[in-house]
């Protein structure tokens, strides 16, 4: 036997939700109002619970059959649930009953957004902002949207028009750092925060990503005073704990920055990346069994990070330990193939273990991977240089050179090899080379063959540029 039941919908959600239940247990039919049932539907919402909510919304579009919300909620329910074409449905549909609910365009345009259709989600958000009260949101979705189609410049636009929508736009703040961060345009980014601080002085974000973008502009000091001042309005910011820890680094202030990254943990649970951190420094201060400790922390809590287990072998190679180096840093470069800093450190440990070929191999790799390496090019050639492969010295110098042509140290390397070969006229033209991009440097010369100091010729020549 049918009942029916009408609830006031300002009564407490829980009852009604509770009456549905009863409801659905009794295999009975209870009306309620419109209210009531968004109620009920929100309540499975945030239980994760879409199919119950869904079930509710086809009893609620049974009793409301004209009432658009339904199909609204419906339609964001598909989206968690991956049905899209279900939900553009129900979109249509909602569109037929009223057509001025803003709520259909921005769910249709998150939709287009989702698919990578930009102008159909343009145009969907566009419409929303002449019907919503409340635009600040929408104006971010088309912001997200210009950032997705590479149009960075109009991006901040929008993201700009959000915040003056909403100042407290928390999203908007971090995404216009974004892209003044992606246009590597941080001057801009500087004088953006420092006016909006002038407003809102109180805005620990606002703070957190000036002292980002002084960052990047290497200004370290500025960069720690903006995360104090962040860290001073909202104590709890474990992030702005952790770049100032960074920057601290960057101003070889390592002890400092050691006490710093480890106040973060007292706001958010230890991660891999801070314990890495504070091996680094620890590494840096030359306190290697410290280090170490901190960087085995790292890897036990993330093992795919290769940092940590290169600085394991960075600890070990300090203390001439290459064998057990060379296995870490393998374990390093397993996760990170194309990193030439572990390229650059296995050849090294390889050659201190008397493994030449193996170290030739692996700075091949490194010069590869990164040309602008001088140290690594001149590492190379002395290798071929040691195994009396002199013309194969001179080839990966005169490649070195191609690469770096202002590097004063690969001519230098050059004029001793050529002098090696004999070659004095050719050793001559580039010892003036070297001595033209930096005359300083010329002790490099002697340091690889001392007996050119006793060479009367060259010593003329480089008097004439260092006197």
């Amino acid at each position: 036997m049918e009942e029916e039941f009408e609830f006031d919908f300002t009564e407490d959600p829980q009852f009604s939700v509770e009456r549905y239940e009863e409801m659905i247990r009794n295999h009975d039919q209870y009306f309620f109002d419109a209210q009531a049932f968004e109620n009920i539907i929100d309540y499975y919402i945030e239980k994760n619970d879409p199919v119950k909510a869904l079930q509710v919304v086809e009893y609620a579009r049974a009793q409301h059959p004209f009432a658009a919300v339904f199909l609204i909620k419906q339609a964001q329910l598909y989206v968690v649930t991956n049905r899209i074409g279900d939900a553009f449905a129900s979109l249509d549909r909602a569109q037929t009953l009223e057509a001025s609910d803003a709520d259909i365009y921005i769910i249709r345009g998150n939709l287009y957004e989702s698919i990578d259709r930009y102008p159909e989600a343009l145009e969907n958000y566009e419409k929303a902002l002449g019907m919503a009260e409340e635009i600040d949101e929408i104006l971010l979705h088309i912001a997200y949207v210009h950032q997705n189609m590479g149009d960075y410049e109009t991006a901040i636009g929008y993201l700009k028009q959000c915040l003056e929508q909403n100042m407290e736009n928390q999203d908007a703040l971090y995404e216009l750092a974004f892209c003044y961060d992606v246009m590597d345009n941080q001057a801009e980014s500087v004088q953006f925060y420092q006016q909006y601080i002038d407003n809102e002085p109180y805005s620990y974000a606002a703070w957190y990503n000036l002292g980002n973008a002084f960052t990047k502009l290497t200004l370290f000091e500025k960069a720690i005073d903006a995360y104090d001042y962040a860290i001073l309005i909202k104590d709890s910011f474990a992030s702005a704990y952790f770049n100032k820890g960074n920057a601290l680094v960057n101003l070889e202030k390592y002890a400092e920055a050691i006490e710093v990254y480890r106040q973060t943990f007292e706001y958010e649970q230890p991660n891999a990346d801070t314990y890495c951190a504070i091996g680094e420094c620890y590494e840096k201060l030359e306190q290697m069994d410290e280090a170490r400790s901190f960087y085995k922390k790292s890897v036990k809590m993330d093992p795919k990070l290769a940092d940590a287990w290169f600085g394991v072998g960075v600890t070990l190679d300090f203390e001439e330990r290459y064998f057990e180096a060379l296995h870490f840093y393998k374990k390093a470069l397993d996760l990170d193939l194309t990193n030439p800093d572990y390229w650059f450190a296995i050849a090294d440990a390889e050659y201190k273990l008397g493994h030449l070929v193996e170290a030739e191999s692996a700075y091949e790799k490194v010069v590869e991977l990164n040309p602008l390496d001088t140290d690594a090019w001149l590492d190379y050639s002395s290798i071929l240089y040691e195994q009396k492969r002199l013309d194969s010295a001179i080839e990966v110098i005169a490649e070195a050179i191609k690469n770096n042509p202002d590097a004063a140290e690969l001519y230098y390397r050059m004029v001793a090899y050529l002098f090696a070969r004999g070659e004095l006229n050719e050793a001559l033209s580039y010892l003036e080379q070297a001595l033209t991009a930096d005359p300083e440097k010329h002790y490099i010369l002697f340091d690889y063959l001392p007996q050119l100091q006793e060479n009367k010729v060259i010593i003329d020549i480089i008097n004439r540029y260092t006197k």
